[in-house]
């Protein structure tokens, strides 16, 4: 994802009302993603679909990363000898 352009990449809710179309071609087209204000806080994070697609990935990939560190640390592994066998078993059924 691109860094945020304070400058460029913050708008209030109305100003994103009244151009939202401006507003959707830009996220798609240059990839920052647009932070849209409601009375000066933020309210809301728009981005593109690709964008999306890779933080749904990203964050299943170090989920899976942090499960599998979670079992080695708490003894839930498998031998080469013990994985190839439940391998062997599940093909066979």
């Amino acid at each position: 994802m691109k860094t945020i352009s304070i400058a460029n990449d913050i708008v209030p809710i109305a100003e994103f009302k009244a151009g939202i179309s401006k507003w959707f071609k830009s996220i798609q087209k240059g990839g920052h993603p647009l932070i849209i204000t409601q009375n000066g806080k933020p309210a809301g994070v728009l981005l593109s679909p690709s964008e999306y697609d890779d933080l749904i990935y990203k964050k299943a990939f170090f989920d899976s990363v942090g499960r599998g560190i979670a079992d080695t640390e708490s003894g839930n592994v498998y031998s080469t000898k013990e994985l190839k066998a439940a391998l062997i078993e599940r093909r066979s059924r």
